[in-house]
């Protein structure tokens, strides 16, 4: 009786997860699917699921008015940027607060948190101004500069939790054999705690990645991110439902890709100690 409790309670629950996949996974696939559609097609009422003439010309379009390439190219460098230099400065301080706390450790944590609470266009004008004083708007280094202050707080949380799991007594044993700050942090802490490293780096690249808001307005055409692409085909004649769709699946695409091939490493990573 018992096994046929558990087993029930399995299936329902397997069922209610492949529900809230399929409810979450459907906007994607059906961007996909508009992509490959015509522009009357994109706007029909009732709109086709499988059965509708099949055609890329949306991506040939796609592909002769905008190099696509060069927006690819600036999302990898700012996202990639962005995460590399907010690791450098994470994994410090993670350390700092995890094996070295004081008693202001929890509010500094809790302000950190609370900055992500500020809405972005609050703060939107002095960067900006700050940005043509210092030359760098419409630039990679400035992009890569405000994404990783944006997401440092996550990456600052996530390490702490990560550098929390590990037993303090390992990096105390390095310090008795004449390990430097520097040995503990790069040979002793870095090395156990690679898989709570490997998680916030791929979710710091997916964060950055998706980020629209400072992109589209501290770019104009040098450092344009690929989620100015996207906004690239939303014109005042009205949206192009097909080609945006197209537009849409070619940014994303990277990004799933990366996503379906690092996701046990990214479970790993998580359940490392980033959600205890």
């Amino acid at each position: 009786m018992a096994r046929t409790v558990t087993a029930r309670r399995k299936a329902i629950n397997t069922a209610i997860a492949w529900t809230i996949g399929l409810l979450i996974f459907f906007p994607i696939l059906w961007t996909i699917l508009t992509s490959f559609k015509t522009e009357a097609e994109a706007i029909a009422s009732p709109p086709s699921f499988l059965f509708f003439d099949w055609t890329l010309e949306n991506y040939a379009v796609v592909q002769e008015r905008s190099n696509y390439m060069r927006f690819l190219w600036n999302s990898v460098i700012i996202a990639v940027g962005s995460t590399i230099l907010g690791i450098i400065i994470a994994v410090p301080a993670a350390w700092s607060m995890a094996f070295v706390p004081s008693k202001r450790t929890k509010d500094i944590l809790l302000w950190m948190l609370s900055t992500k609470m500020l809405p972005a266009v609050g703060v939107l004008y002095p960067i900006y101004l700050i940005f043509i004083r210092m030359g760098i708007l419409d630039s990679r280094a400035g992009l890569v500069v405000v994404l990783m202050l944006i997401n440092l707080p996550i990456i600052v949380w996530m390490l702490y939790t990560y550098f929390k799991e590990i037993p303090g007594e390992i990096l105390e044993a390095a310090r008795m054999d004449g390990a430097t700050l520097k040995s503990e942090i790069l040979y002793v802490l870095t090395p156990m705690a690679i898989p709570g490293i490997a998680s916030t780096v791929l979710l710091n690249i997916i964060l950055a990645w998706n980020e629209a808001f400072w992109t589209l307005n501290l770019t104009a055409a040098n450092a344009a991110p690929l989620t100015a692409f996207i906004a690239s085909y939303s014109s005042p004649e009205g949206l192009f439902y097909a080609k945006l769709s197209a537009a849409s699946t070619m940014a994303i695409a990277p990004i799933l890709i990366l996503g379906w091939f690092s996701q046990k490493q990214l479970v790993r990573g998580l359940t490392f100690g980033a959600v205890k």
